[in-house]
């Protein structure tokens, strides 16, 4: 068997945060059940912020209280703030997730305040959590760059790491959140913050906006990454940045990693039939590969014509 890497799914959250059609709560409680079957390390399940600010999960507690538990499974939910850890405290999640742009134009557009403005505001959601067994993780939006200011330097990343790190966050994520990565830039990054950084667990998160999401993971494996994020069908986007199509869809990165020999612990049969109900669910096609064309291990019978060739 080759070497482990960790999927994580984060439909639930990212995925039917900007759907066009309310995802009724029994829905996505059955998404979530079936991914929780297929041997993801991860599900981010939902978001605990304001139902106004993204109406599709308003749901959140509802959902986290009707999801039945896989212990092999860690359970993670999107937190803005002291108030959303309140909620994720109540709601027994495994997880949370903070989020930062690493620019400042887009946190602006994002949670309405700059990146200083963030950080502070995590300390108080550090407070809600003292004493917990919740882990912490720090996701870098725009990591790759901003749809507003375009290029964001690497010391920009460097710094937001830093300040996590100070924090006491478990580990980093980097969100490409239009899309704006290419697979050199993503390669010279993790390796600048793995030498500053070794001991730090580090996720990337990649869209497919420009076609170059699956190109991007490879990146990240030969630099040493092993976990990655990845949305059932391809779904999801920010719906505060231009432009910022689906993730790299997780059944099209399990089939690439399984090909080339890696060890996902992912039961992709199962990961393909729970996007294929996803598409049943939010009733339009999904941008994933594989569901459509099979895996490049399944065959099919030979055309009927030239089977009198075959049995001679």
């Amino acid at each position: 068997m080759g070497q482990r890497i960790f999927i994580h799914d984060v439909v639930a959250r990212d995925g039917f945060q900007i759907e066009p059609s309310w995802i009724p709560t029994e829905r996505k409680i059955e998404i979530i059940d079936l991914l929780s079957a297929t041997g993801v390390a991860k599900i981010e399940a939902t978001s605990f912020v304001s139902p106004k600010a993204v109406p599709n999960l308003r749901d959140a507690a509802e959902v986290m209280a009707g999801i039945r538990r896989n212990p092999a499974v860690t359970y993670v939910a999107l937190v803005p703030n002291a108030r959303g850890a309140e909620r994720a405290l109540a709601a027994k999640l495994d997880e949370i997730v903070l989020v930062v742009s690493a620019s400042e134009t887009h946190n602006r557009a994002n949670v309405r305040r700059s990146v200083a403005e963030s950080f502070a505001g995590f300390g108080g959601v550090f407070e809600v959590l003292r004493g917990s067994r919740i882990g912490v993780v720090g996701a870098v939006a725009t990591a790759f760059g901003c749809p507003f200011e375009g290029v964001v330097s690497e010391a920009q990343v460097v710094d937001c790491v830093a300040r996590y790190v100070d924090l006491g966050v478990r580990g980093v994520t980097f969100g490409d959140t239009t899309g704006m990565a290419n697979p050199r830039q993503v390669e010279q990054l993790v390796c600048a913050v793995a030498k500053r950084f070794p001991d730090l667990d580090l996720t990337l998160h990649f869209h497919n906006t420009r076609g170059m999401g699956l190109a991007n993971v490879l990146a990240g494996l030969a630099a040493g990454v092993v976990r990655f994020e990845g949305c059932l069908g391809g779904l999801g986007g920010c719906p505060f940045a231009p432009g910022a199509t689906g993730n790299v869809c997780t059944e099209d990165v399990v089939h690439m990693l399984q090909c080339m020999g890696y060890d996902t612990g992912v039961d992709l049969d199962r990961l393909l039939a729970a996007s294929r109900r996803l598409g049943e669910i939010v009733g339009h096609e999904l941008p994933g590969q594989v569901v459509k064309a099979g895996k490049s291990s399944d065959v099919h019978p030979p055309p009927k014509e030239i089977e009198p060739t075959l049995s001679r």
